[in-house]
């Protein structure tokens, strides 16, 4: 078994950036209209902000977990298949039905169900490729 941790760890950080401009610069208004974060005023957000940085540590050890996966999984495929194709089958076939399922039994409102499940699978879809191209560049 031949697995690059450097490049996992390359892989988790950009994936980790990534989701960080994508639920806050790119959908951050949304995803807080979503979860009612915009009720809430300023003091309020802050606080519930620096509640959150245990949660980001916890994110950022599943993100190398995940990604670290990835790199076994790929490991039993030729060489010559498509890494990019792979990440994108290993998406839909199990990160999308994960995530569909804990939107929709998860207490999302009805309004909102097909946006969250968007701007989540969305994420998903980005970093599985950022895995992808570190993986294959690496």
């Amino acid at each position: 078994m031949n697995i690059h941790y450097t490049a996992i760890l390359v892989a988790s950080v950009l994936q980790f950036i990534f989701g960080a401009v994508w639920y806050t610069p790119v959908f951050g208004k949304v995803w807080g209209k979503i979860h009612g974060f915009d009720t809430f005023s300023s003091e309020e957000q802050k606080g519930m902000m620096k509640k959150m940085i245990p949660l980001l540590a916890v994110q950022f050890i599943v993100t190398i977990l995940t990604t670290f996966i990835f790199a076994l999984l790929i490991q039993g495929f030729p060489r010559d298949w498509n890494i990019y194709g792979l990440a994108g089958f290993f998406w839909i076939g199990f990160v999308v039905p994960t995530q569909v399922s804990a939107v929709l039994f998860g207490g999302t409102g009805p309004r909102w169900i097909v946006t969250k499940i968007a701007i989540m699978a969305g994420a998903s879809f980005g970093c599985l490729m950022i895995v992808a191209g570190v993986l294959n560049y690496m």
